[in-house]
């Protein structure tokens, strides 16, 4: 239960907290817990000129600047192309804290990359409350999520086809070769859902694979985590293949944020056997040649997987194509040149039966 509550005007709410529901107009109290997925309201005190955009609630891009209010969320971030920090030990009204992506996680930044400049300084005004209690003004901390994670949530595909995308590292193209296998999948009869089972809190990537064709889309701030790991990166997979295969798609199609060896449990995720066992492929993702044999090498000799193609910009051209086919042995194709290459390729690995996959 929270004490002295005031309103607050916020200008711009960030897609971190889309399941709170918050109105523009938001109580706040002084009383904030320091934990993963509280959402807090702040007013940003310096202008950016890159990396100064905030996505929304509506899935749109706005541009931030000095003097804005936003609602976001408490958790931290270990990214290699962007900025690093932590949830600090304790958060009050009048602390400065740092907006560390896009999406509107909100900590204590460690570490910048230097193509992002710095990040931008917020001061923390409250913690967002939410009334739970009906025809009682009782609030309580607003917490990211539709739902709680189950952190020992069994797993059932239901016989449903899986696709896995992992990467080299992040920015290696996953998500464009999602949309492109989506979209062939689409064009060839299939129903697709998807998901995002790793990485920090932010919707454009699932909100592409809606865009691409996929019937259903989830992520795992739905399941009230802000930022994955190798603790909750397992549980978090099974949870959302379970409810997805419940709708009965032809086939589901799932992005492991980051890369296989990075901070979000991608690596152990891909180490359980029940996982692993419920994967009819994998696509590796690589910046690279070397990263792609990397990769391949990874996914064979730690995991025990065979991936069934690269793509990624390791393939934006033959060279890098023959590379990887005559080297490692693996089909290689580029999502963006020849994506319904790629798509026809995971069909075939998949062995999707030819009355559902016909080609429009």
């Amino acid at each position: 239960m929270v004490g002295t509550m005031r309103s607050v005007v916020v200008d711009k709410l960030a897609s971190v907290t889309q399941a709170c529901s918050l109105s523009h107009e938001v109580r706040i109290a002084a009383d904030i817990p320091a934990e993963e997925g509280v959402v807090v309201v702040v007013e940003v005190l310096n202008n950016k000129s890159t990396y100064n955009t905030l996505e929304l609630t509506s899935g749109r891009m706005a541009k931030l600047g000095k003097g804005d209010i936003v609602a976001g969320a408490l958790g931290h971030r270990k990214a290699l192309f962007g900025y690093s920090g932590h949830i600090p030990e304790s958060v009050k009204p009048g602390d400065v804290i740092q907006m560390l992506n896009i999406g509107g996680v909100l900590g204590v930044c460690d570490s910048i990359n230097p193509d992002k400049g710095k990040p931008f300084d917020c001061r923390v005004l409250g913690v967002a409350l939410h009334f739970p209690y009906l025809g009682e003004r009782i609030g309580v901390p607003a917490r990211v999520g539709h739902q709680q994670l189950d952190p020992k949530a069994a797993l059932e595909v239901n016989g449903v086809p899986v696709v896995a995308l992992a990467g080299t590292c992040m920015e290696a193209g996953k998500t464009a070769a999602a949309c492109a296998i989506i979209a062939r999948m689409r064009h060839r009869g299939l129903t697709v859902d998807a998901f995002k089972a790793t990485g920090v809190s932010l919707r454009r990537d699932i909100l592409a694979m809606e865009d691409a064709g996929a019937r259903r889309c989830a992520i795992f701030t739905d399941l009230g985590v802000v930022t994955t790991t190798r603790v909750n990166g397992p549980a978090l997979t099974r949870t959302m293949l379970t409810e997805l295969s419940a709708g009965r798609p032809d086939v589901i199609v799932f992005e492991l944020g980051d890369g296989i060896l990075g901070t979000y449990g991608v690596d152990a995720i891909l180490e359980c056997a029940d996982i692993r066992t419920a994967l009819s492929g994998v696509i590796l993702s690589a910046n690279d040649p070397v990263a792609a044999w990397g990769g391949v090498k990874l996914l064979r000799e730690r995991f025990g997987i065979e991936p069934c193609v690269v793509t990624g910009p390791a393939t934006d051209n033959q060279v890098g194509v023959e590379i990887i086919t005559s080297q490692m042995r693996v089909p290689a194709f580029n999502a963006m040149s020849n994506g319904a290459a790629l798509g026809d390729r995971v069909i075939e690995a998949l062995g999707l039966p030819a009355a559902a996959a016909t080609a429009a």
